[in-house]
């Protein structure tokens, strides 16, 4: 049996069976309004509500109100509590951004993971964070370089990633093999709206459900269905998304 961090959201530990792995970096990713940065956001603020584990939140493209308007937006009104009393830290892309200083921004981090214990981190996104890399072989490599940081630091970490196509296993990237873990949020149109789903491709030292299974963000963040599994998307409908 590995150690598991939970992620708060209902249903989706079960599919993982327990949780994220401990320590591990897991990659997030799916297209514009999937829902990834409100899991982000949930991921923390249940960590540190349930379980006493604080978070960090890193955000290359919002403010912090922006953030905290997000969070409030599906009823996690003790965020800007929580962000106030130190148990959530916030980077938001004022500081992560400041005269396009990367390494000042990321030395900062350092200094923060040496000096005060979190047990989450939520890099949002990843897709941002890339862009400050001239070629493959230098994201490659500060990609391995902050995953390592990351884990001996003892977070476990989710990367969001923005992703164009609807399907992810039309784009994969290189930041899927540098990760612990694989989780997908997909939408599909319909007449009515959207259809969300979440698919767990991947999670290292875990016996996981790889199956595709609906979901729905509603008052209370988010839901997944995980007896609902095993249904062609673009046939049976799962429960319609709260927006």
């Amino acid at each position: 049996m590995v150690d598991t961090v939970k992620t708060g959201i209902e249903g989706l530990d079960s599919i993982l069976n327990g949780g994220l792995v401990k320590d591990a970096t897991v990659l997030v990713s799916g297209n514009p309004g999937t829902g990834k940065s409100l899991f982000g956001i949930q991921y923390l603020y249940d960590g540190v509500r349930e379980e006493g584990e604080r978070g960090i939140y890193i955000s290359f493209e919002e403010n912090e109100d922006d953030i905290r308007q997000a969070a409030e937006s599906i009823g996690f009104e003790e965020w800007g509590d929580l962000v106030e009393s130190g148990d959530i830290k916030v980077y938001d892309k004022s500081t992560m951004l400041r005269e396009g200083d990367f390494s000042a921004a990321i030395d900062t981090l350092l200094e923060d993971f040496a000096n005060a214990n979190y047990d989450r981190l939520v890099l949002d996104s990843l897709t941002m964070f890339e862009l400050f890399f001239e070629d493959e072989k230098e994201k490659r490599t500060y990609l391995l370089k902050f995953s390592d940081i990351l884990k001996e630091n003892g977070l476990t970490s989710l990367l969001i990633n923005e992703q164009g196509a609807v399907f992810p296993e039309t784009e994969i990237g290189l930041e899927n093999f540098l990760t612990d873990g694989n989780i997908y949020f997909i939408q599909t149109p319909t007449d009515s709206g959207v259809n969300r789903y979440v698919w767990v491709a991947k999670m290292r030292k875990q016996d996981i459900d790889t199956d595709i299974f609906p979901m729905e963000i509603d008052t209370g963040g988010i839901k997944v269905y995980e007896r609902a599994g095993g249904f062609s998307m673009m046939g049976r409908e799962g429960p319609e998304a709260g927006f």
